[in-house]
């Protein structure tokens, strides 16, 4: 039996963790993917007090302060929800944990094309991370579609392997931080900026292993671009699937709804980070951070508005095959 049971390992999941464990609530993390977007990032260099870092180290030391406070952290796909009362039901693989507090740090997922080819190419053309996979492309050709700064901050990163990037958007000029455009125009003629174009299709090669091309549209005009490589960056959606399963209610964007306490309209329910409608489109490590403290600082407070004892009335017995090793 936990107090508190966290579902993500991202930010906001970890910083959550710290709290909770400074606060000496059992508690126990679970995520399937490690750090989350920022385990993929490059060098992040907007987090207060660490003026450069690779984003998994950072999501390592958080897990690691956490872990030092306590906290348990696990590895694992978190399946099912049950909610009886103030008892919840994990259940990860074939085991289920049971806490008095959940808080839902679920992130959020690369948004893709939903162009033909797209699926059968993932891994081998088409990508959706530039730090993961921009290194299979050194001295090759790629492009890169969306305007936004993730785009541009792929971009730099990919300038440090590709001999030539091009960067597509639809729209007539970039949304980026202007460090990072600024950064980007220094790679001069390496990186292309192309505006007001739109991909119609992903072309495999004859062999149907790898990319052979992309086609475009430019205001009207279409127009092949032969390519080795094709990252996505169109934005994310949030993973809402396990929330929605209990009840929890969002907003008119598909986001979790929260008060200023990360409460979600489920007594003893809390959610933090990017999967969360608070800071409304504004997605930073640091906000993430913060909403997990305070979701943390929330369900300490449920805590001793409910009672310790208040889970054990619905707790069910766990079978004992079903029991964590």
């Amino acid at each position: 039996m936990y107090d508190l049971i966290i579902i993500g390992t991202g930010a906001s999941g970890l910083a959550a963790a710290v709290y909770a464990g400074r606060y000496k609530m059992k508690t126990l993390v679970i995520g399937k993917e490690f750090g989350g977007e920022t385990s993929t990032a490059w060098i992040i260099s907007n987090y207060p007090g660490l003026p450069e870092i690779d984003g998994y180290e950072l999501m390592t030391k958080m897990r690691d302060q956490a872990k030092s406070n306590g906290a348990e952290v696990i590895e694992g796909e978190v399946t099912k929800i049950e909610k009886q009362g103030h008892c919840i039901s994990v259940f990860a693989g074939d085991t289920e944990y049971q806490s008095k507090t959940l808080i839902l740090a679920l992130g959020t997922e690369r948004r893709k094309l939903g162009l033909p080819n797209e699926k059968d190419l993932v891994g081998k053309g088409v990508h959706y991370c530039v730090t993961c996979d921009g290194p299979l492309y050194t001295n090759k050709t790629i492009a890169i579609i969306g305007g936004g700064d993730a785009s541009v901050k792929g971009a730099n990163l990919a300038g440090v392997y590709a001999k030539k990037v091009y960067l597509i958007t639809r729209e007539k000029e970039l949304r980026a931080e202007p460090i990072n455009y600024d950064q980007m125009k220094k790679l001069g003629d390496k990186v292309e900026v192309i505006f007001e174009t739109q991909i119609k299709e992903i072309v495999p090669k004859n062999t149907g292993m790898g990319l052979e091309k992309i086609v475009l549209d430019t205001n009207g005009k279409t127009g092949d671009l032969t390519i080795d490589g094709l990252f996505v960056e169109i934005g994310a959606i949030p993973n809402v699937e396990l929330a929605k399963s209990i009840g929890v209610e969002l907003d008119d964007r598909g986001y979790i709804k929260v008060d200023n306490f990360m409460q979600t309209n489920i007594d003893g329910v809390f959610a933090a980070g990017d999967t969360t409608n608070h800071f409304g489109a504004f997605k930073q490590d640091i906000t993430a951070a913060a909403t997990g403290a305070m979701a943390a600082t929330s369900a300490f407070k449920d805590l001793g508005v409910h009672g310790g004892e208040v889970c054990e009335v619905h707790a069910k017995p766990i079978i004992k095959e079903h029991a964590q090793a």
